[in-house]
């Protein structure tokens, strides 16, 4: 298997708990590592695009039927019962990472073809000084900022 990042050199700021960001693009990876078949390709990628940063997981993997895509968000929801009980989880990881990110002010969404892959993308606003107050920013994993104090998300 292959895993890459495609980073650019500088990426804005981002409000939010680096924490709770980094525990998001953590479960992406692993649902992208637990789904792509030996040999494949996953890539992190991000981008800042108007107001926001948007980070990228792309994988040759298995891929997600089109009728499942609309519900794979949803708690306990498993596209494939018995691949999912083989290879462990709750169904709970996609549904914590679109509570995570929409208690950031930001989006969550997926494109997916069965036997090609998937593109997971999330989108954070870019840290805004002037609605922060004196909040500095801190960094994340990848390089891009949160904001420190910024209200925990519950899950």
């Amino acid at each position: 298997m292959n895993l890459s990042l495609d980073l650019p050199d500088r990426l804005p700021n981002v409000s939010g708990d680096a924490r709770r960001l980094q525990e998001v693009l953590q479960n992406l990876l692993d649902n992208a590592i637990q789904y792509t078949l030996p040999g494949g390709k996953i890539v992190l990628s991000a981008e800042a695009k108007n107001d926001e940063v948007i980070f990228t997981v792309s994988d040759t993997g298995i891929g997600i039927p089109q009728a499942d895509q609309p519900r794979i968000f949803e708690r306990f929801y498993r596209v494939d019962v018995a691949r999912s009980r083989e290879a462990g989880g709750t169904g709970l990881g996609l549904a914590i990472a679109k509570h995570l990110i929409e208690a950031h002010g930001g989006r969550i969404w997926v494109e997916s073809e069965v036997g090609v892959g998937s593109k997971f993308h999330v989108s954070v606003p870019m840290f805004d000084a002037e609605r922060a107050g004196a909040r500095a920013p801190v960094s994340t994993a990848s390089g891009a900022r949160a904001s420190r104090g910024s209200p925990p998300a519950n899950s």
